[in-house]
């Protein structure tokens, strides 16, 4: 499975639900997280989408009409390491709940 992450300006987030309604594009795994709660300078969301060729495809063509900026392999790499952090840590900390 493959990935995109996008770079949405704060003033753009509501937009994010133009593309998430998509048929096929809401069919894929979608995480958002503010770049604050990542430790990243900024005042932007991520929107990452994880899924089939033909849902990113469909992805990023719904966010070049909106002007998001699709991150480059490196920086796209970094932000999936801090979003999986996250998430594992959620993760770990439901698990005590159960233990």
């Amino acid at each position: 499975m493959t990935y995109i992450i996008f770079e949405v300006k704060k003033e753009d987030s509501g937009k994010i639900n133009n593309v998430i309604k998509d048929d096929l594009v809401s069919r894929q795994s979608i995480t958002t997280r503010d770049a604050s709660s990542l430790d990243i300078k900024g005042e932007s969301t991520y929107l990452k989408i994880e899924g089939s060729e033909d849902g990113l495809k469909r992805a990023k063509e719904l966010a070049k009409e909106l002007s998001f900026k699709e991150l480059g392999e490196k920086k796209a790499k970094e932000v999936n390491e801090k979003i999986s952090a996250q998430d594992d840590s959620a993760a770990s900390g439901i698990g005590m709940i159960f233990d």
